[in-house]
């Protein structure tokens, strides 16, 4: 079926996309100039050094992310950006960043593990950049980010500079998952994943205003929580508006079935005004919703994808907290 595209399959069958964010600890990205083969860090610009310590780091199946990144400055620059998110325990809005600029990109993998080891590295610097988002555009690895990434790429820094927005760069990505839902993007250091997106939901997206049931069909989900909550989220989205993207979230699954379709679920919320908020949920496996696709363009046989719906939300806590931090 060399015909078959996954991300229109997906949107024929109106897929829910929304728990399909990944949960990583750390996102390490490299700036690196394409092309990129499938496999990302085999590319020919990738050093050995660090093509093995990618390697070494996936085989301890440490919660950590590699990513190749590029923008259309990448093969005029003289050095390599080098982007470090790492997430914070207990109530946070964001992953903390750590940026770098290294003269050679040989040099990552010699920062990379010293970061790791708890040593900060030189070359960090402070930028008045507050959001990178990445944009799947890994043709290589599924034809739909190609198909719809590289042109959704291409209006989005458009639309970021029409809505001078200095402090949000944008940059073409290796795969992150669920190409089935390209366009997709990572908004960081938040870790918000997006899918099926065009320019009105974007403009949205990086400005916080419009319609916030857009996000019904474009928010995938906010990688610091564990899947099934971050439907919870969205419903909380939902209701608290734009105001929600300001406050201090954790999340938590305190209870779940054998078979995963019956979820308790729990959501710590510090609100701008200094109120702490706990609601719990009861999230369960929605048959009507949950599908077998095809994950990928190239999948050879399909994967039953399960979606969650909340089915009673409660709050089971609510005080004032100061608000002098």
């Amino acid at each position: 079926m060399s015909n078959f595209f996954c991300s229109d399959y997906t949107r024929q069958i109106g897929e829910e996309v929304i728990g399909s964010a990944t949960d990583y600890q750390t996102y390490i990205l490299v700036e690196c100039p394409l092309p990129w083969v499938s496999n990302a860090f085999n590319s020919k610009w990738v050093p050995k050094n660090l093509q093995i310590l990618v390697e070494e780091v996936n085989q301890s199946k440490l919660p950590i992310r590699f990513l190749l990144i590029a923008n259309d400055l990448t093969n005029k620059v003289d050095y390599t950006t080098l982007l470090i998110y790492q997430k914070q325990e207990g109530l946070s809005r964001e992953y903390n960043k750590y940026e770098f600029k290294l003269p050679h990109i040989e040099q990552v993998a010699g920062v990379v593990k010293k970061w790791l080891c708890r040593k900060m590295p030189g070359y960090e610097l402070e930028t008045s950049v507050t959001r990178d988002i990445l944009v799947c555009t890994h043709g290589s690895h599924d034809k739909c980010c190609a198909r719809y990434g590289n042109p959704f790429y291409f209006h989005a820094a458009a639309n970021i500079v029409s809505l001078n927005l200095e402090n949000v760069r944008i940059w073409k990505s290796s795969h992150f998952g669920g190409h089935r839902f390209a366009p997709t993007a990572i908004d960081l250091p938040e870790g918000r994943y997006y899918g099926l997106l065009d320019e009105d939901s974007f403009r949205s997206i990086l400005t916080r205003t419009g319609d916030i049931n857009c996000l019904n069909q474009v928010y995938r989900g906010w990688g610091i929580l564990p899947s099934a909550i971050q439907v919870l989220e969205r419903d909380l989205i939902l209701d608290h508006g734009w105001d929600w993207f300001k406050y201090k979230v954790s999340g938590k699954i305190l209870e779940q079935s054998l078979d995963n379709n019956t979820i308790l679920g729990e959501l710590t919320v510090e609100k701008s005004s200094g109120s702490l908020c706990t609601y719990q949920a009861k999230i369960v496996k929605d048959n009507t919703k949950t599908v077998e696709v095809k994950g990928s363009c190239s999948a050879e046989r399909t994967s039953v994808f399960k979606k969650y719906t909340v089915e009673h939300l409660w709050l089971v806590a609510e005080k004032v907290v100061s608000c002098s931090r």
